[in-house]
């Protein structure tokens, strides 16, 4: 038992490193070629990319009657993607801010927090709620990318992109850059199923309940994507890629992965506090004023937010 669990682990973690590293690689070349900012890369094909984990995990959760397991996955998920992972990649190397996020996604994450904190008021999600929160979605990648389209703040064809663009290299042709997303994404996946699969045996033995393992476990489990996408992108100085994933992964598993989850079948409030639904909340909140501070999260505020995190887990454990 001791060495599965183990060879799960190990594995998934070196899946996740090499998902990282092509996603990253792949999607920040591809911004340049497309002409989207490296944000909204970021925010939409990173950002859903590395949410599959919790998508799977959460409407198979779910259809198998675990909504407890379901509904942290996405609660716990939220959390750890602003505290834990936003928070070590500043203190991996501080993150400059787009002054966009500021105004428009972080703002935005507040606004689905708050609606679906409401939205459980009276303990479920029911399927018309699921069919809104899908329908927010499709609003918010449409004007994000018309946005990014009129506004964008990196020009797509400066001397130097125009120099690399025209090299015949294999990595500057987009047919390739898309095998490379794709073959980072199967390997975040992969990785982060054998993760949790290891994770969840590992747990079985301690007879910790679904909605723990479900704010903790299965949540950090399927965050892995995230944390080593956000973690590479930070080291490579990719700071559009590292906050646009982390804010773009939030609200999708929000608005997508409860959106379809609630539409298959109503999830209801079970083993999941309404204190849960406020550190969700308090997260995004708190990410607003330390963007602002000079548009840059540094190692010092990312240290604060890993802290939160660590705090929330002792406490729900205790």
């Amino acid at each position: 038992m001791i060495l599965e669990i183990v060879l799960y682990i190990c594995g998934g973690l070196a899946l996740l490193t090499l998902g990282a590293e092509g996603l990253v690689r792949g999607s920040a070349s591809l911004a340049e070629r497309i002409g989207l900012s490296r944000l909204i890369i970021g925010l939409t094909i990173v950002a859903f990319g590395t949410s599959s984990p919790e998508m799977v995990v959460s409407v198979s959760a779910a259809l198998d009657g675990n909504s407890a397991i379901s509904l942290g996955n996405v609660i716990g998920s939220n959390i750890a993607n602003i505290a834990l992972i936003a928070g070590l990649s500043a203190m991996v190397h501080p993150i400059g801010i787009d002054r966009n996020i500021v105004r428009y996604q972080i703002p935005f994450l507040i606004f689905v927090s708050v609606l679906i904190c409401i939205n459980f008021i009276d303990g479920i999600l029911q399927r018309y709620e699921g069919l809104i929160l899908i329908a927010i979605l499709v609003v918010f990648l449409f004007v994000a990318i018309r946005r990014s389209r009129e506004n964008s703040r990196e020009p797509v064809a400066d001397a130097k992109t125009s120099q690399d663009n025209s090299k015949p290299g294999l990595l500057n042709r987009i047919p390739i850059l898309l095998i490379l997303i794709t073959l980072g994404l199967f390997f975040l996946v992969a990785g982060a199923d054998f993760f949790v699969k290891g994770a969840i045996l590992f747990t079985e033995r301690f007879g910790v309940s679904e909605g723990v393992v479900g704010l903790t476990i299965v949540a950090l489990g399927t965050s892995l994507p995230e944390l080593a996408t956000s973690l590479v992108a930070a080291y490579k100085g990719e700071s559009d890629i590292a906050i646009g994933n982390v804010v773009g992964s939030n609200i999708f598993n929000i608005l997508a992965i409860l959106g379809i989850t609630s539409m298959l079948r109503p999830v209801p409030q079970i083993g999941i506090t309404f204190v849960d639904f406020l550190v969700m909340l308090g997260t995004a909140i708190i990410l607003l004023p330390l963007s602002k501070s000079g548009f840059v999260l540094d190692r010092k505020e990312g240290f604060v937010m890993v802290l939160i995190y660590v705090v929330y887990v002792v406490v729900i454990y205790i």
